[in-house]
């Protein structure tokens, strides 16, 4: 970390990043945050107030004592086995909207995690993030190629921005039927959750998210439309673990 940049005060590690926060009060929602890659650098973790990872860490890698349990996430009916990720996210969308919502977190997967009204987890969906559906093609046909850092581990920059809807390439076809396919999913998911209560929101976080909202799968009515809350799992862990008075 260089000199001039603030410590870092919360993480989450995901599947491909390592996701770090720190108190910024001119960035949205008050926090600076730095998405690193695993085998880079990372900032010093010993001013880390509290860190959360989806999988297991080296030991002696972090701070033990500032690991969130998934225990410590206020959601109701919480099973042992959800991800932390998913409960952070879910836990803080349903704060935010005051009701039921479906989290869609596009990730390295994209993970939909429903809560009710009453701040329950009541299930979710599971389907392979964009990049990892890239690569999966990529690897399991004899023509369609590694697209950018997809093949490697690492986010695809053609994935930054909208494809056309029907491009004449062939990474812009993958492109757009991955992306196309995931927000049809997230779409049709809500679709189904708004028949047993209209009031559900739609909200929607990950590296993906900014690219899904605006593709044109949600319909007219507002309703349907996504709120996007960029890095939930990082404040989720920001609001649980606050920086003392």
């Amino acid at each position: 970390m260089r000199g001039s940049e603030p410590p870092p005060r919360w993480l989450l590690i995901g599947n491909s990043r390592w996701h770090w926060a720190c108190p910024d009060p001119s960035a949205a929602g008050g926090l600076g945050i730095r998405h690193i890659a695993p085998e880079q650098p990372q900032p010093d973790p010993s001013t880390l107030l509290a860190w959360a990872a989806v999988g297991d860490v080296p030991a002696d890698a972090l701070p033990a004592n500032r690991r969130l349990a998934l225990e410590a996430v206020p959601l109701g009916d919480l099973p042992p086995w959800l991800g932390i990720d998913r409960a952070l996210g879910g836990w803080l969308a349903w704060r935010r909207v005051g009701g039921a919502v479906l989290l869609a977190d596009a990730g390295t997967v994209l993970s939909l995690t429903w809560v009710d009204r009453a701040g329950r987890f009541r299930g979710g969906r599971l389907l392979a993030g964009a990049a990892l559906q890239l690569r999966a093609m990529a690897a399991g046909t004899a023509a369609l190629p590694e697209l950018g850092e997809a093949g490697r581990g690492g986010a695809d920059p053609g994935l930054a921005q909208p494809p056309p809807p029907w491009p004449r390439a062939t990474d812009g076809a993958m492109r757009s039927g991955v992306l196309r396919g995931l927000a049809a999913a997230i779409a049709a998911a809500h679709r189904e959750l708004r028949e047993q209560d209209p009031a559900c929101r739609l909200v929607l976080t990950g590296g993906d998210a900014a690219v899904l909202a605006v593709l044109p799968a949600w319909g007219a009515d507002p309703a349907a439309s996504p709120e996007l809350q960029p890095d939930l799992g990082l404040a989720a862990i920001a609001a649980l673990r606050p920086e003392p008075a």
